[in-house]
């Protein structure tokens, strides 16, 4: 069975003053990888002015706009169709030999091979007094351990909007216990590397039909590279793997990564930037 998804993307922005350069970078577009195919991308301005479409560092598609014209307000509109596979995340979970892959992990070619998903990073940053909050039990599966891992951080933290943006650190929370996606994704994978897990940092999209918590935005969640499994999907905000409902834009190290907009705007005064996203689903 699958599904076609259309994925609504806006942005608002309104100037107090005159633009007269700006340059924009939306990392938007969902990837085709084995559980998705792109099927179709629309996008458009409200100044129509000229865009490009292109490939960043890691791989992911972008897309470039930079009016040449003066302005105060400005909106965009990306529009994507797509088909999903269903997705059971437990269907080709293999028996695990858990002392062999322990001690996969701790070997020098697997740090090697995944050191970019081992490293940390402003944003996956434990406090000293913290590093050693969450330990793996190496009697059980590193699948297993995940799991609870999964399930730690979704208690950790209590999902609450307004409470942190987009250059919050763990230190902060840790101290609060309160954020949205982001916080927990970069929660989760500061904990999985930190017991020597490559994870990586995901940015998307999520079906909210069935009273999911996730951003009016764009959501995140970790996937980890697992011996005998490959790259496996966890989504802490729900404590749940990652499946169906979640269309995957693009992953990274950390949120700065996989950011949906960067951009450079010359102005003097006040900005109001608005986002919103709306998915829909049909078998």
């Amino acid at each position: 069975m699958s599904f076609e998804y259309t994925v609504t993307y806006k942005a608002e922005n309104n100037y107090e003053n005159a633009v007269d350069n700006a340059a924009w970078q939306f990392l938007i577009v969902p990837e085709t990888n084995d559980t998705q195919k792109l099927i179709k991308v629309d996008f458009e301005n409200s100044l129509n002015a000229k865009f490009e479409y292109s490939t960043n560092g890691l791989g992911f598609q972008t897309i470039r706009v930079s009016p040449k014209q003066s302005f105060q307000n400005i909106n965009f509109k990306g529009s994507f169709k797509l088909t999903k596979k269903s997705l059971n995340p437990f269907e080709n979970i293999p028996v695990f030999n858990i002392a062999e892959n322990y001690e996969k992990i701790k070997s020098l070619d697997f740090k090697a091979d995944f050191e970019p998903y081992l490293r940390k990073t402003p944003y996956t940053l434990l406090p000293k007094e913290v590093e050693d909050i969450f330990k793996f039990d190496a009697s059980e599966s590193i699948f297993e351990n995940l799991q609870q891992l999964n399930h730690w951080v979704y208690l950790y933290i209590n999902f609450k909007t307004g409470v942190t943006n987009v250059n919050t650190k763990l230190e902060e929370v840790l101290k609060n216990k309160e954020g949205v996606c982001q916080d927990f994704a970069h929660l989760f994978c500061a904990l999985a590397r930190a017991n020597g897990i490559p994870a990586r940092y995901v940015s998307g999209y999520l079906h909210q039909g069935i009273g999911y918590f996730g951003d009016s935005q764009m959501h995140a969640w970790a996937e980890c590279f697992i011996p005998e499994a490959g790259w496996i999907g966890f989504d802490p905000t729900n404590d749940l793997l990652v499946n169906d409902n979640h269309i995957k834009v693009a992953h990274g190290k950390d949120y700065n990564d996989c950011s949906p907009l960067k951009g450079v705007v010359y102005a003097l005064g006040k900005n109001e930037t608005m986002h919103s996203v709306e998915v829909q689903s049909q078998q």
